[in-house]
């Protein structure tokens, strides 16, 4: 008789899948490499040992679509490779174990591991796993795509109407570019984007910064809501929460919302604290939203000397709450004070936003004279051509 394995039915279908099967202990590892070679349709590697942290990214450069992990042999040990592989990449990791422990199973979720394989492990469960990990795998080579505009809104001081101008920019963006636009609160720890655009998110910008390790594609998605607009949004917490945001979390973000998405809205307020520099940097475009008023002139002249002056990113000035006739300071004058000239005035118009925080309906779902400036801000950032005023018209007809 023959000692090789009979082969199960192909129920991966064509789409054959590449497995390294990672575990020190022969014994553990040998049935699920059997159940392996049984199933038509994947490709097996086995490794006697674990690999370092290091040598992670040469095990990822063999691009297999399933890693499978000893869990037992050295629990924690397996677990740092669990998280480093998740958070360097997109392919589906299992693990197995002889032991059924409910907290073990959270951590080995929470460290991005997509299945929990208990041992003895059959045939049929491996099957299973794989068609699973078949259904997630892109049925075509993913194309790289270029990364998205990253635009950023910054205010001088609180209050000055930061988080206003940023969702209706965001809204006009979607609407006028037609492509994949997401908001993203970093207002921290007291964002309301959510509230301005009238939607409330089970999950937050904190639940992103605080699993950064874990944070691709699939789980960027899962955190986001997507307002009536088309427009999608990753709120603040809707409960006070202290953030520990690092550099290197709100950089992991930035990044997969920018693979995603043609354009990345940040709202950053005027509370950004050290990461702002590096935000400001990768930026495409940085909006500076500034009140015609003698300490938001200084503060923006602060910011504008501190971080603008030599980092090379594009800075456009923003006036909110816009009232030449009210001003006691000239235009010349504020263009003085900023060191640079003034690329939008927004006009003061109390009433119609009230009303619209009120009833947490976005101003540019309305034509006012603040709809047609953020609305031409956001066709200029997308290359769209303005919009051409409507010509009066005289006469008997008009």
């Amino acid at each position: 008789m023959s000692s090789t394995p009979t082969k199960d039915p192909d129920v991966l279908g064509n789409n054959v899948l590449s497995v390294a099967l990672i575990g020190p202990d022969a014994q553990r590892r040998e049935p699920i490499a059997s159940a392996l070679a049984r199933l038509q349709g994947s490709v097996t590697r086995e490794f006697s040992a674990y690999p370092d942290l290091d040598d992670v990214p040469r095990l990822l450069e063999a691009e297999f679509d399933v890693i499978i992990l000893d869990l037992d042999s050295d629990t924690e040990h397996a677990l740092d490779l669990v998280e480093d592989i998740c958070g360097k990449s997109s392919v589906t990791v299992m693990v197995y174990s002889s032991q059924i422990d409910p907290e073990m199973l959270v951590r080995c979720m929470r460290a991005g591991a997509r299945e929990f394989l208990t041992q003895p492990v059959t045939p049929k469960t491996i099957a299973e796993a794989m068609v699973r990990a078949s259904v997630r795998r892109p049925t075509t080579p993913t194309v790289k795509r270029a990364m998205g505009d990253l635009l950023v809104f910054v205010g001088a001081k609180g209050g000055s109407g930061v988080t206003t101008v940023a969702t209706n920019f965001a809204i006009s963006l979607a609407q006028e570019s037609g492509k994949n636009t997401v908001l993203i609160d970093l207002n921290l720890p007291l964002g309301d984007a959510a509230l301005e655009l009238g939607v409330t998110g089970q999950y937050s910008t904190a639940n992103a910064l605080d699993n950064f390790g874990r944070l691709d594609s699939n789980f960027l998605s899962m955190l986001l809501t997507k307002h009536s607009s088309g427009l999608s949004v990753l709120a603040a917490p809707d409960k006070y929460t202290q953030v520990q945001a690092s550099d290197e979390a709100v950089e992991r973000l930035l990044t997969v919302a920018r693979q995603n998405f043609d354009y990345v809205v940040v709202d950053v307020g005027s509370r950004f604290g050290s990461t702002g520099k590096d935000i400001f940097q990768a930026s495409t475009l940085v909006y500076l939203v500034v009140q015609v008023s003698i300490s938001e002139l200084r503060n923006a002249n602060r910011l504008i000397s501190e971080l603008f002056k030599s980092n090379g990113a594009k800075l456009e000035i923003v006036l909110n709450r816009y009232t030449p006739r009210t001003l006691g300071i000239d235009e010349e004058s504020i263009t003085k004070a900023l060191t640079r000239p003034i690329n939008w005035k927004i006009p003061s118009d109390f009433v119609a936003a009230r009303r619209a925080q009120n009833a947490a309906s976005p101003l540019v779902l309305e034509d006012s004279p603040i709809s047609r400036i953020i609305r031409q801000m956001a066709r200029t950032a997308c290359g769209a051509p303005a919009t051409p005023e409507k010509k009066k018209r005289f006469g008997l007809f008009a």
